[in-house]
């Protein structure tokens, strides 16, 4: 009988395509995923790996086995899923990913809200980009995963996943306090042509998202620096280098010497929550979108008393 163990290290290995990236995932050595795979292939009494360069790749047995281990591992979750909603209990583990501002802006709300309601809950968060935090929910690494994109941007969402969303994000573009335009009550992305910008990191979504909008509108922007952290993206434009947008959700304290002002045009972030459609009767998975989503409507609540 093949061994349960074995079979998700062998899909980790497919999923993640090294030793130590399945290691990482698994949260083990990369010893102890060689000694697991040495051990399968003595099950299967085949060799389910073959050397190539200074890594491994999946012989043809490999790959057989990996996509049948696949369709198990699915099948097995939504055997535990089933089981923990007939129980109804929250308890276990859950692991929660989430890009940046969203792990400032919700996370503190959320957690606060699953201790004292779920007390025998354990839940663990990092910080993902977006597309990143999908893959992690797909490879299995992640429960639920906090994403974004925009109103002129979809984030494409793999079949297998659900989505709901926990608020709508305006943003603001940030300049100097002595730019021409920092007294206008509102801005448009246009108005910003000729400003070098700061920006997030190339490749990440919202990079693409600002380079896609502007050129859309006949801008070919003029990026000067890149900062993935909107306080350093701050931080510069207070220096006097260039305009950012900067969105309002987990923002914190702004700078002195930067100037807020709001963008007229119809310009949204929104946040999603993404999990694994087999897994969706999980209570622990339940209890941690409601607590997101309650921490999303404390935002907007908060947003719209201001």
């Amino acid at each position: 009988m093949l061994n349960l163990e074995r079979l998700r290290t062998l899909d980790a290995l497919a999923r993640h395509g090294s030793v130590s990236r399945a290691a990482d995932g698994l949260h083990v050595t990369t010893s102890a995923v060689s000694q697991q795979m040495a051990k399968l292939e003595r099950e299967v009494g085949q060799q389910l790996l073959a050397k190539h360069g200074r890594g491994v790749r999946l012989t043809d047995a490999g790959r057989l086995l990996a996509g049948h281990a696949a369709r198990i591992l699915s099948q097995v979750e939504l055997a535990q899923a089933d089981i923990e909603a007939q129980r109804g209990e929250v308890v276990g583990e859950v692991r929660i990913s989430a890009f940046p501002t969203a792990a400032r802006g919700l996370f503190p709300a959320a957690l606060t809200t699953l201790r004292a309601d779920h007390p025998d809950l354990t839940v663990r968060t990092w910080e993902l980009e977006p597309e990143r935090g999908i893959l992690a929910v797909l490879r299995g690494d992640a429960d639920v995963a906090v994403v974004l994109d925009w109103s002129n941007k979809r984030l494409p969402v793999p079949g297998g996943l659900t989505k709901v969303e926990l608020l709508d994000d305006a943003p603001d573009i940030a300049m100097p306090a002595g730019h021409q335009l920092a007294d206008r009550p509102e801005v448009e992305l246009e108005d910003f042509a000729d400003d070098e910008w700061v920006s997030w990191p190339e490749g990440e979504f919202c990079y693409e998202w600002l380079m896609f909008t502007l050129r859309s509108r006949g801008i070919e922007p003029r990026i000067t620096h890149l900062a993935g952290e909107h306080h350093t993206q701050l931080a510069l434009i207070a220096a006097g280098f260039g305009v950012c947008v900067t969105p309002r959700l987990g923002r914190g304290p702004v700078p002195d010497g930067v100037r807020l002002v709001p963008v007229r045009q119809s310009v949204r972030r929104h946040v999603h929550a993404v999990w694994r459609t087999d897994a969706d009767r999980r209570p622990s998975i339940r209890a941690a979108v409601a607590a997101l989503r309650a921490a999303g409507a404390g935002v907007t609540a908060g947003a719209a008393g201001e």
